[in-house]
């Protein structure tokens, strides 16, 4: 399990239909429309390496549970792959689309930033201060006797 803290901006718009993304940056202009939340506790590199073993793996389930200091929250389910790299230092973006890049942490996520709760998008236009948990583990397949 990771944490990661941080806080809303007033220009948080969460439109983007095919991700959502955390950053370091303490800065957002409008046109950062799939990022929800700013200076970040922490980026992708900084993750541990227990973490990082499970979610780079291709059978790695991601859950992210994001919580506003309001109490609102939301839940996304994501996954993990072998293409991931964990290397950005600044940003961690979750993905609706099997694409990855230094900044991805997960793949193939049920939810972008327009389909998060918006109670917590209000929360984070408003400037609160949030969490993502994020939840690594991989998938045990089921073996039946014949």
């Amino acid at each position: 399990m990771e944490i990661v803290c941080f806080r809303g901006h007033k220009n948080i718009r969460a439109t983007h239909p095919t991700t959502f993304e955390i950053t370091r940056e303490d800065y957002l202009t409008p046109r950062g429309d799939c990022i929800i939340g700013v200076c970040a506790s922490k980026g992708l590199k900084d993750f541990r390496r227990e973490f990082k073993e499970i979610a780079l793996s291709d059978d790695a389930l991601v859950l992210i549970i994001l919580v506003s200091e309001l109490g609102n929250y939301d839940v996304i389910r994501a996954y993990g792959s072998s293409k991931l790299t964990y290397e950005d230092p600044t940003r961690i973006i979750v993905r609706k689309s099997n694409y990855t890049s230094p900044s991805t942490i997960a793949v193939r996520a049920d939810k972008a930033a327009k389909d998060l709760n918006r109670d917590l998008i209000n929360d984070f236009k408003k400037g609160l201060n949030g969490l993502a948990i994020f939840i690594a583990y991989k998938v045990q397949k089921l073996v039946t006797n014949p």
